[in-house]
């Protein structure tokens, strides 16, 4: 399969750039023809032969959105490259990452020269419009009123997204409820996507502690969709039940990162970390903290279990299906639950031990190559798909 890779975000730290790198990767190593465009420090073609990085410079007009992310409204200037660069290099299947700038380009390319399109669901942009929606309006409204508007924000945000990846051929989610959402939106075909981890580096092997501190961790962007003030909750019910020997190693950066140093006392916030140090940092917690209600997949959970640090999430999002409940950590219904939770993994030394084990036994941590080998897989059944229904169609198609 000849695949052109549209893709939110490469540079970036998050979920979806880290994902992206290791498919580009997987790629290389198998020599497999794979064209990959996404946003860069300037427009570039790079490389030669199967394997291609087309990378487009984004213009004053991107309107931020994120850490080193924004949405560039003048973006379709590239529109002439993309198509020169997409005839010769003739996809079988475009993928699209979600509906960014490079998103769009790519769902617009694709349907111009008739090529089918696999669209992978990777952030609910929808519960992020209305979380970050309602953290600017702050106290400027009512309760009730900032939480009927996080509502409609979220309902009318998730129609639009319903519009982008119903013009899809076929699609991936990352979670069973993505999944039947997606179907019922769209009802288009979608199949589910697992993430992998690298095994090799992150282990248990790499903890370098020696102390008795109990360390609780958490690893992500700090915004206020990830929830993450309540791992000061957190803190204050530790010591409100006499718990004095822990700290807190939080690790990323993002708009909340001020906030958690002001407001928490025993906590250690290095920022961005990478390979052997992120590794490390994982290795060294003994319970890892992910409050978010959020994320559709959870990539940080995987390293943590492949690390050997039992997890703690709660019923919202991904995360839940990565967790065997009291097997290989906790997860909880509620913030309340949440803090008790850790709480009761602070006083249980011997439960610790046993979700540590778990862990390091966990059925979901694979690696990346299993999950790109099925992920051609979706690629090969989407062409197959798009093939059905030309064959069907009354009409001539578009051709390339």
């Amino acid at each position: 399969m000849r695949v052109a890779f549209f893709t939110d975000s490469f540079h970036e730290i998050n979920g979806v750039a880290h994902t992206s790198r290791q498919l580009d990767a997987f790629a290389r190593r198998r020599k497999l023809p794979f064209l990959s465009v996404h946003a860069g420090a300037q427009t570039a073609l790079l490389g030669e032969g199967e394997h291609r990085e087309l990378t487009l410079k984004r213009s004053i007009a991107g309107v931020p959105l994120d850490n080193n992310m924004s949405f560039d409204v003048a973006f379709m200037r590239h529109w002439p490259r993309v198509i020169d660069v997409m005839k010769d290099f003739q996809p079988d299947v475009v993928h699209l990452t979600g509906p960014s700038d490079v998103g769009v380009l790519g769902a617009c390319a694709a349907a111009c020269l008739g090529v089918p399109v696999l669209a992978s669901w990777h952030t609910n942009l929808h519960e992020y419009a209305g979380t970050r929606l309602g953290s600017m309006l702050g106290s400027l409204t009512s309760d009730a009123t900032r939480a009927l508007i996080e509502r409609v924000t979220e309902a009318r945000t998730l129609d639009l997204l319903g519009l982008f990846y119903g013009t899809a051929t076929s699609l991936l989610a990352p979670n069973q409820e993505l999944r039947a959402m997606l179907e019922t939106k769209t009802k288009l075909s979608c199949q589910l996507m697992h993430r992998g981890v690298d095994r090799e580096l992150f282990r248990p092997l790499r903890r370098t502690r020696r102390d008795s501190t109990l360390v609780f961790g958490f690893c992500g962007r700090l915004r206020p969709e990830k929830n993450v003030r309540l791992l000061a909750r957190v803190e204050e019910m530790l010591i409100a039940e006499g718990v004095t020997n822990y700290r807190f190693l939080i690790v990323g950066d993002g708009s909340e990162r001020g906030w958690l140093r002001q407001n928490m006392k025993s906590v250690e916030l290095p920022g961005v970390l990478r390979g052997e140090d992120l590794a490390e940092a994982y290795a060294n917690m003994d319970v890892f903290l992910f409050p978010s209600w959020t994320d559709t997949f959870g990539n940080v959970i995987l390293e943590s279990l492949a690390s050997g640090t039992p997890c703690v999430v709660n019923t919202g999002g991904g995360p839940k299906y990565l967790i065997e409940d009291e097997v290989t950590g906790l997860i909880a219904s509620s913030d309340a639950k949440f803090m008790a939770a850790a709480v009761s993994l602070a006083r249980n030394t011997t439960l610790r031990a046993r979700l540590r084990e778990g862990a390091l036994q966990s059925r979901f941590v694979q690696s990346w190559d299993d999950v790109f080998e099925r992920l051609y897989g979706a690629y090969a059944e989407c062409a197959a798909i798009a093939g059905r229904a030309r064959r069907l169609s009354p009409s001539p198609s578009v051709g390339r």
